[in-house]
């Protein structure tokens, strides 16, 4: 019997796990899912099941390897970032493993910024703004403050996908897709960790950086594979487009927040850009990647809401509405929705001056089309890009596509599909430790939108 060679991929969110088996040609072959029911920490917070974490790794492990048609020949990481597991010297997690969301103490992180500089400045250095738990160097700085005598039982802080490597390999390293994205440890300046990480002893507690497509040999069930050190999923997302396109690009990245990356971006961040929510990442080969954000998926899901009751519908028809040329200029001439000679905010406007909820939905798109705007051009200014690849959900939508190809009328706009992103991006990461093929070419299924400046946010 001719077993086919596969990659396994574990993509580990807040809420869902997922199990993923990738052929040659990176098609999904199998996959699995879980979810399981979060703990508190000591404070009573909620947080990660950390030993559910593990049992379901091994037992996923032990249920794929019984699949005789496939033969595993590599495993990596994909999970959610600004998450530290803490190991003693016998490799066992020593605390929870401490939710980003949990609130940061007001007067720790005020002594924290008092020690190391102006909080603007410092948060430029290291593309961090300042997010508490979020930042997740500050959580090893609370460790240090509140637990001293946890913390010196350390032997290694490693981020989530590290620890999940480490699991099978018993080798702790760190990743440079984790440590360089808003932990503030990592200073952009001058391309290595901040001058704070040693003073406050934290270094030590560091396990060597390793580049995002090194590999470990681990015999496991009487199989030699190659493991990955993992990859924070942001990262991992962005891998399949760098395989694929080589002239410069920027990823619309598309869900809650709507995320543009630019990883032809390589100008230092500035104070003006992290006041309107820029910051930077660092790509799995370990070259910055300047990026903003925009809520516009919460707003997205607010407002149609507030359509769905208004108009008496669902807000699942508001996924599959056709875009219509004619109505942005038709409301422009509606004196109840302008000021100034545009649009006014939708958020502002009394959904009484609509004739209907695709009127509305249209205005909505528009309002939301223009922040996009203002918030990529951060992000592309000075820079070669030619080409932005929009993914997520608002790649489905015609009207956002639409509207954004008329916004970005110098650029090509297309609207770009793959599976699970994040986990062929881990796994492409590792393909010269297992794949015998070239790299396809065809991974990326574009659809392009033609540019019409009749309708664009930027110039009606």
């Amino acid at each position: 019997m001719n077993r086919t060679p596969v990659i396994a991929i574990f993509d580990i969110g807040k809420t869902n796990k997922k199990l993923f088996l990738f052929n040659e040609d990176y098609h999904i072959v199998y996959e699995k899912s879980a979810r399981f029911n979060e703990v508190t920490d000591e404070d009573g917070f909620a947080c990660e099941n950390l030993e559910a974490l593990r049992s379901s790794l091994f037992e996923s492990l032990r249920e794929v390897f019984k699949l005789e048609q496939y033969d595993i020949r590599a495993i990596n990481f994909s999970t959610y970032g600004a998450s530290f597991v803490y190991i003693g010297e016998n490799g066992e997690p020593l605390t929870p493993l401490y939710n980003y969301l949990k609130p940061f103490p007001e007067k720790l992180q005020e002594d924290f910024y008092a020690q190391y500089g102006d909080k603007n400045e410092f948060s430029r250095q290291t593309a961090s703004p300042a997010l508490g738990s979020l930042n997740s160097g500050l959580q090893l700085y609370r460790l240090k403050h509140e637990q001293p005598e946890v913390f010196s039982k350390v032997k290694y802080a490693l981020h989530l996908p590290q620890y999940m490597s480490y699991l099978l390999t018993q080798k702790a390293v760190s990743d440079i897709t984790s440590i360089g994205c808003h932990t503030a440890l990592w200073d952009f300046d001058h391309q290595q960790y901040h001058a704070w990480v040693e003073a406050q002893g934290i270094f030590e507690k560091l396990a060597p950086t390793n580049v995002a497509d090194c590999t470990t040999q681990v015999s496991y069930e009487g199989h030699t594979l190659a493991v990955g050190c993992g990859l924070h999923d942001s990262s991992a997302a962005l891998i399949p487009y760098l395989a694929n396109f080589h002239e410069p690009f920027m990823l619309l990245s598309t869900g809650t927040w709507c995320i543009s990356l630019n990883p032809f971006n390589h100008n230092p961040l500035t104070a003006e850009e992290l006041e309107a929510d820029c910051l930077c990442y660092l790509d799995y080969r370990g070259n910055p990647v300047k990026a903003s954000r925009l809520f516009s998926g919460y707003e997205h899901e607010v407002q149609t809401k507030r359509l769905a009751e208004y108009f008496n519908t669902g807000p699942a028809r508001y996924k599959s509405i056709a875009f219509d040329s004619a109505i942005i200029p038709a409301l422009k001439k509606n004196p109840l929705l302008v000021k100034d000679g545009d649009l006014l905010p939708f958020a502002e406007v009394d959904l009484t001056a609509f004739n209907n909820d695709t009127e509305a939905y249209h205005h909505l798109i528009y309002d939301l089309v223009r922040k996009q705007v203002i918030s990529s051009n951060l992000v592309l200014k000075g820079t070669a890009v030619r080409r932005i690849f929009v993914d997520g959900g608002f790649s489905k939508n015609l009207v956002f596509m639409n509207m954004l190809a008329a916004a970005f009328e110098d650029l090509e706009i297309f609207a770009a599909s793959m599976p699970q992103a994040t986990s062929l991006g881990a796994a492409i990461a590792l393909h010269k430790h297992w794949n015998h093929k070239s790299l396809p070419t065809n991974l990326i299924e574009l659809k392009y939108y033609l540019s019409n400046p009749a309708y664009s946010p930027t110039k009606i």
